[in-house]
C-alpha cells in the first residue's frame, strides 16, 4: 500500500472513532446525573482513550501527507 491509501484508511478510521466518541458522550450524558453516575466515570474514561487514539491519527495523518 502508497502513502495515499494508508492515508485514505487512516482517514476513515479517523471518522469512525470521530462517531464512536459522539455516541459514547451520548450514553455517558444518559447516566451522568443518576445513581450510576459511575458509569459515565468509566465512558468519559473511554472517551479520553478515543480522543487521545483520534489525536495519534491526526499526528499519522499529517506525516503522511508530508509523504505524498
Amino acid at each position: 500500500m502508497g502513502a495515499a491509501s494508508d492515508h485514505a484508511e487512516l482517514s476513515t478510521l479517523r471518522s469512525a472513532l470521530e462517531e464512536s466518541t459522539a455516541r459514547l458522550v451520548d450514553v455517558a450524558d444518559r447516566y451522568r446525573h443518576s445513581e450510576d453516575s459511575a458509569i459515565a466515570g468509566d465512558l468519559d474514561s473511554a472517551e479520553r482513550g478515543l480522543v487521545t487514539a483520534r489525536r495519534a491519527i491526526d499526528r499519522a495523518l499529517r506525516a503522511l501527507a508530508e509523504l505524498r
